[in-house]
């Protein structure tokens, strides 16, 4: 039975990542508080997946949000504490879903770099970039598994880390060890689809979100994971309730994973666009789809826009090491030789991406960031906003996609929405995010799960 009709029969709590991402049910707005610190948050206007509400008071409570109401009908509870946002907008907490983590300090990557202390950094950098919420799909080692339970219970700080832990790929195949710096723990290699359940049977008893796999085969120059493998990976997955991650580049690539069932394509076809026959398979199967379009303009963003090095939200994503690279004329002569191929990758997958929308498929909200030095955690997000904006999509639809739609994507019930009931994560800016979505960088305040943890990059 494909996966999102089975979905559909087990309920969404089968589908979820764990408990702690089970919504409770809304409380009406009278119902007594329970437990935790009473916030009002008063003034602000909302952005409610459609438009811009308000201005309207959020009672939080504890580590939820209690109710919206219009300002001036709000009653609130004795003993709540008030904070004054008039003139600015909250947006639910933005989440990334394909990142990796752990895997690179300034212009250094490998796999010595996965410590408690760099995954926490990591995450803490990207709650002060409004991400509250990331989803690390694949090259984590053993470790990973630990850091991610005390992430979902609240013990390491910075965004809630989800994720695939290795993920799962073929011996020689991507991502290529050499090139990526990569130890053997950190990618589980199957030869044959018996090997592939096993694997992902282990994956699944050490503790992990969704299953990541790598199908693309780098213009022929790596083995292609074949279809019985990828049918053998989807099917094992599906027994344990995870959905399925697949690395794709070409449309090729594409037809293989969604033949097999993946849930989601986590990146973006960048070869030529989707065919008609495709989009097609995509919709009948409910496939996800996850541009991260920045993947490939991290290639000559830098080179183009030297000016970004003054640019105190850039600085705060980046090493004075790395900066200084930049400006060195090797790293730029090796930029320039590839950046044509990378802003036609760009283009056709902005094009791609409106293709999808525009059939209905399901789109998510992810860069790869975190795994090269380029692909910059949390600044890469926000530049996604805007690739995404400039192929056409309303600023709106940009920020659902980042929020409800990424959170829907993986079954994240209570993430990524402003509503009664649902998990106090919250992004305060300063402007307004859909006059300009340029504006989602000015971030004022960040909160999670009901307390203020940030304000802003720094």
């Amino acid at each position: 039975m494909p996966f999102h009709r089975r979905a559909a029969l087990l309920g969404i709590a089968a589908l979820s990542f764990g408990a702690s991402l089970r919504a409770p049910r809304a409380q009406p707005a009278g119902a007594s508080l329970q437990g935790g610190e009473r916030v009002a948050l008063v003034g602000a206007r909302y952005f409610d997946g459609t438009a811009l509400r308000g201005p309207a008071t959020l009672l939080l409570a504890g580590d939820k949000i209690h109710a919206i109401q219009p300002d001036g009908t709000a009653t609130l509870p004795e003993g709540t504490r008030r904070v004054d946002l008039d003139g600015q907008v909250v947006l639910p907490g933005l989440i990334a879903g394909h990142s990796h983590i752990g895997h690179v300090v300034g212009t250094e990557a490998g796999r010595h770099l996965f410590t408690r202390e760099g995954v926490e950094a990591q995450l803490q950098r990207y709650l002060s970039f409004g991400l509250t919420t990331v989803v690390a799909l694949g090259m984590g080692p053993p470790p990973f598994h630990a850091l991610r339970r005390e992430s979902q219970e609240g013990r390491l700080r910075g965004a809630t880390l989800y994720g695939a832990g290795p993920g799962l790929s073929l011996p020689g195949g991507a991502p290529p060890p050499a090139l990526m710096k990569l130890d053997e723990d950190q990618v589980m290699r199957a030869s044959d689809p018996a090997g592939a359940r096993a694997a992902v049977d282990r994956m699944a008893g050490l503790g992990v979100d969704a299953v990541k796999l790598w199908i693309e085969d780098a213009g022929g120059q790596l083995p292609m994971m074949p279809p019985e493998m990828v049918r053998a990976t989807v099917e094992a997955a599906h027994r344990h309730n995870l959905p399925v991650v697949a690395h794709i580049h070409d449309v090729k690539h594409a037809h293989i994973a969604v033949g097999a069932g993946v849930d989601i394509l986590g990146h973006g076809i960048r070869n030529a666009e989707a065919d008609a026959a495709l989009v097609q398979a995509m919709r009948q199967a409910n496939t996800g789809y996850i541009p991260t379009i920045q993947i490939d303009e991290a290639e000559y963003l830098y080179l183009e826009r030297p000016e970004l090095a003054q640019d105190p939200f850039f600085r705060a994503a980046t090493t004075e090491e790395l900066r200084a690279r930049m400006g060195e004329e090797p790293w730029k002569a090796a930029q320039r030789a590839k950046a044509d191929r990378h802003r036609a990758s760009v283009r056709m997958n902005q094009r791609n991406l409106m293709i999808l929308r525009e059939a209905g498929i399901r789109i998510g909200f992810g860069t790869d960031s975190g795994g090269t030095p380029l692909r910059l955690p949390g600044f890469a997000e926000h530049r996604e906003l805007s690739l995404m904006v400039e192929a056409g999509l309303p600023p709106a639809e940009a920020l659902r996609i980042a929020t409800e739609g990424t959170a829907t994507l993986f079954g994240m019930e209570g993430r990524g929405v402003l509503r009664e009931g649902a998990r106090a994560d919250l992004v305060v800016l300063s402007a307004d995010p859909l006059a300009d979505i340029g504006n989602s960088r000015r971030i004022a305040a960040v909160w999670q799960a009901g307390r203020q943890v940030s304000t802003g990059p720094a």
